[in-house]
């Protein structure tokens, strides 16, 4: 195995005990990213020399005694709306093109605190505004679509161009790559990560998690993140915890609430069979599967769209009016689509969220977490629009994407996207974990236990 195949916590193992070093793990690194970049272009920018200077550090304060935790000397990709000082935060867009970051964001500073070291910045769909990330191809087919928004980082990871990566999700743009590139996902509770720092596509919307290949590799990077910032109002006043899971398999006395409806309709056979399974496995380590009921499953997309499309709008007026031109067309028009949505509507929105958190809250009395699929269907072709489904219905991709994932958005719930399993084309399927709010340490605990009772899994094998 090459250092750049390791999972996170293997090379913070492997580093703590001297069997690896931070720079050979730096440059294994580097050296996937100019094999796979080619084809995936997973990345805006690389950062090699910052990175080899970077693992150079941390090489040498490891040797003397000041090792700071297992991030230390962890080769990382950040999605291109997180701000790194010096450094171009483009958004993948034109409109971004002369921007430097004055300061690090609150999660890079925390991230480089912990000793962690930026190989790259890599590609979003444009200001996070769509499911694709167009400029990015599947790490397990390149002929299929990334995901988004936070494609890049996904695809970076899954081919082992990093060894983990943060990306952004506002309707399922963690866990929708994460679930199309056969890694893991993880979005937080709404203000447990502060997004100082990090440019906005819907300020309520809005959250900033890891994205790794283990469960146990994301606890390890949240607990890195986490902590007040008054800086971003939204900031929550939780105590720093450690949320790496323990080793265990045990799930006895863990209640997994199990969809009747909305999360297993109109979703791929093959998406809902390992789903399924995965169930039937949790189940096997001592858990107890519970039917439920998803409320105000009929005002989903209405809420979401109705939150999501003014803030957009409003947090890019000014560009907007000035230059449209550099927008790409689908941004644009979804950008000035916003400013025809009445005021009444967007407070509609707002009212409805704060019932539909409600009913949410009063469902999750009777289970611990939800199992559900984390996107309805595996990566589609490059250039794909929509999917027809067996009654003939005909849904946009992104549509059907960021579908079963915006209701933790629009509740503010953890959320967190495993992978299950593959299709019959050889593409990974994703099953998603719902959590009440603050309930990162159960789905990272079930999350894990599911992880240990499969076997590893491999790289992605287009990569």
């Amino acid at each position: 195995m090459q250092p750049y195949e390791l999972t996170l916590a293997a090379a913070a193992d492997a580093i703590l005990t001297r069997r690896l070093s931070p720079v050979e793990l730096t440059e294994s690194v580097l050296d996937r990213v100019a094999q796979v970049e080619p084809e995936l272009q997973a990345f805006v920018t690389v950062t090699a020399e910052r990175a080899r200077r970077a693992a150079r550090d941390a090489e040498r304060d490891i040797a003397a005694g000041r090792h700071r935790g297992p991030l230390h000397g962890i080769p990382m990709g950040l999605k291109d709306l997180i701000d790194v000082a010096g450094t171009a935060t483009t958004a993948s867009s034109r409109v971004r093109a002369d921007h430097r970051a004055r300061a690090d964001s609150t999660v890079t500073a925390r991230l480089a605190a912990a000793g962690a070291l930026l190989v790259g910045k890599t590609h979003t769909h444009e200001f996070a505004y769509g499911l694709t990330t167009p400029q990015t191809s599947n790490a397990w087919d390149t002929g299929r679509v990334a995901g988004g928004s936070s494609g890049g980082s996904a695809v970076a990871v899954a081919a082992g161009a990093a060894t983990f990566a943060l990306g952004t999700d506002t309707g399922g743009s963690i866990r929708v790559p994460a679930a199309l590139n056969g890694v893991v996902g993880l979005k937080p509770t709404y203000g447990l990560v502060p997004r100082h720092g990090v440019t906005s596509l819907s300020w309520s919307l809005d959250h900033v998690g890891p994205i790794t290949r283990t469960v146990e590799d994301a606890g390890l990077v949240l607990t890195a993140l986490t902590g007040h910032d008054p800086r971003d109002p939204a900031s929550l006043a939780t105590p720093p915890a450690d949320y790496r899971p323990r080793a265990s398999t045990d799930l006895k006395g863990i209640r997994v609430g199990v969809p009747r409806t909305y999360y297993f309709d109109h979703v791929d056979p093959e998406v809902e069979a390992a789903v399924r399974h995965a169930v039937d496995r949790l189940r096997s380590l001592g858990a107890r599967p519970v039917e439920v009921d998803i409320p105000m499953t009929r005002y989903v997309q209405a809420i979401h769209w109705g939150l999501m499309v003014p803030e957009a709008t409003a947090y890019h007026e000014s560009t907007l009016r000035t230059v449209p031109e550099l927008y790409q067309d689908d941004v644009r028009l979804l950008l000035e689509a916003g400013e025809l949505m009445p005021a009444g509507d967007y407070v509609r929105a707002q009212r409805a969220r704060t019932r539909m958190r409600q009913e949410w809250a009063h469902m999750m009395r009777e289970v611990d977490l939800i199992a559900a699929p984390a996107v309805p269907a595996t990566a589609v072709e490059t250039g794909r629009t929509t999917l027809t489904w067996a009654d003939s219905t005909v849904e946009s991709v992104s549509d059907a994407y960021v579908r079963l994932s915006s209701p933790a958005n629009i509740t503010g719930a953890p959320s967190l996207s495993v992978p299950v399993g593959h299709d019959s084309a050889g593409l990974p399927i994703g099953m998603q974990l719902i959590g009440r709010p603050l309930g990162e340490h159960t789905l990272l605990r079930v999350g894990h236990a599911y992880e240990q009772s499969r076997p590893a899994r491999r790289l992605a094998r287009a990569a």
